[in-house]
């Protein structure tokens, strides 16, 4: 599991930048709607758009907390001892994300996101794994 979760971190970065990406071309206008939020319109109503950009920096945030997982020297968004409380709220946002992913009208977003949503959930479950290991093998 030690091995694995340092993997997990750049893995969860990966495909949360492309989430970034994802979310400011919706924010900005890119007609790929149907690829979110249920799919419900191509091109996204202004409030939806600014969700987007709202989403966007959140889930920047969300790869800076993975990339200093990924890089030990670099300083997090959160102190250190927030790190097992982020990534238990990050698994289960995963989980809800996954399911709610999974059961979306849109085939597209059911598609994408579903196994994104679900591979985010496993990295995070790894690295909460080893966290929990690594601290019981000190106490």
């Amino acid at each position: 599991m030690e091995a694995l979760a340092p993997v997990a971190a750049w893995v969860a970065v990966v495909l949360l930048i492309v989430l970034v990406g994802f979310q400011v071309a919706l924010a900005a206008g890119v007609p790929w709607g149907k690829a979110a939020y249920g799919g419900a319109s191509a091109t996204l109503e202004p409030r939806v758009r600014i969700a987007s950009g709202i989403a966007a920096v959140v889930w920047a945030l969300v790869a800076w907390f993975f990339l200093s997982l990924a890089i030990p020297a670099l300083a997090g968004p959160v102190p250190d001892s927030w790190n097992i409380v982020v990534l238990w709220v990050l698994v289960g946002l995963f989980a809800i994300a996954t399911a709610m992913n999974g059961i979306s009208r849109s085939r597209i977003e059911r598609a994408i996101w579903t196994p994104v949503s679900a591979v985010l959930l496993v990295c995070a479950l790894v690295i909460v794994l080893r966290i929990i290991g690594a601290s019981s093998m000190a106490g």
